[in-house]
């Protein structure tokens, strides 16, 4: 089951990626994270309240546990964690093809296995060495297929705060799978609603800072910021994403290695809509190194049977 939840979470992170990239054209970038993180932090507000005040019952699906501080210190830590990734990765999106943000994005899961091997000691089979070992190529292909639109991988700063985003997200990963094991297995065994709600909270309480005391003050001298339908589409479809994601991780028997590959997928969705919505360039280049990132999804999930 945690394998389709996963290949679902992917689909949604697929819109994510879409509507982020429309919502940020020619738009600033921390108004756009900012009502990202307030508006997700709004979807799991009710609860929070509901929950707190005894009018959800314990056993619901929905009802999200009160904690003890030591709770809250970590939910703070992984807001900070995917904050950091999110800042790196709205900015690099930003101004880079999606076709190429996709793809690259498939970094992820790889960083994300070499820290499963050491941390959880995690071992995949022949099918999923030969997925992951297919992306690693067409990331390799990918960088050539750069070339061509004038990007420089090495000497471009938007690449390398895309990389810098792939290794936040890698943490922030391997932080969930440490967050939600249980306790008998090492970790902390956190309610999935509780890290997800309260994470959401703490970050807009975050980006509301950064809005008033970094943006703000200079927003004359910075790129406007401009109202548009897709902004709350963004958090809309990033909170599916990550219920899936979590209810997937919450599953005794998911590897976080092959499910951080699997939201990957989520390539096949955005390189759809960079080719269609934003006319981007060098598809017949891309398609190449998109087919060996689904070759890839393919082969992990045949290695889960």
């Amino acid at each position: 089951m945690w394998i389709f939840l996963a290949l679902l979470s992917a689909s949604l992170l697929g819109f994510y990626d879409v509507f982020k990239k429309r919502a940020l054209r020619g738009n600033a970038v921390i108004p756009v994270l900012f009502l990202n993180t307030l508006f997700c932090s709004l979807f799991f507000l009710p609860l929070i309240v509901a929950s707190a005040m005894g009018w959800v019952d314990v056993d619901a699906p929905f009802f999200l546990p009160s904690a003890s501080w030591e709770w809250h210190k970590f939910a703070i830590l992984k807001a900070v964690i995917v904050l950091s990734c999110w800042l790196c990765g709205y900015y690099a999106i930003k101004h880079l093809p999606l076709t190429i943000v996709g793809p690259i994005n498939a970094l992820r899961p790889v960083m994300t296995l070499v820290g499963a091997l050491l941390i959880y000691g995690e071992r995949l089979n022949l099918w999923q060495w030969v997925g992951v070992l297919l992306a690693l190529v067409g990331l390799y292909l990918l960088s050539r297929t750069g070339k061509k639109e004038g990007i420089q991988f090495t000497h471009n700063r938007w690449i390398w705060l895309l990389l810098l985003a792939a290794m936040f997200g890698s943490a922030s990963g391997l932080y969930d799978k440490f967050l939600m094991i249980p306790i008998a297995q090492g970790g902390l065994g956190m309610d999935k609603l509780f890290v997800q709600g309260w994470f959401n909270l703490y970050q807009a309480i975050m980006m509301l800072c950064m809005l008033l005391f970094l943006w703000w003050p200079k927003r004359r001298e910075n790129t406007a910021f401009r109202w548009h339908w897709s902004i709350p589409l963004i958090s809309l479809f990033l909170t599916l994403a990550d219920l899936a994601y979590y209810y997937a991780l919450s599953s005794p028997e998911a590897m976080i290695s092959v499910v951080s590959m699997v939201r990957r997928g989520s390539v096949l969705v955005s390189f759809a809509f960079g080719a269609w919505l934003f006319h981007e360039k060098n598809l017949r280049s891309k398609v190449l190194d998109l087919f060996l990132v689904l070759l890839s999804m393919l082969c992990l999930f045949i290695g889960t049977l």
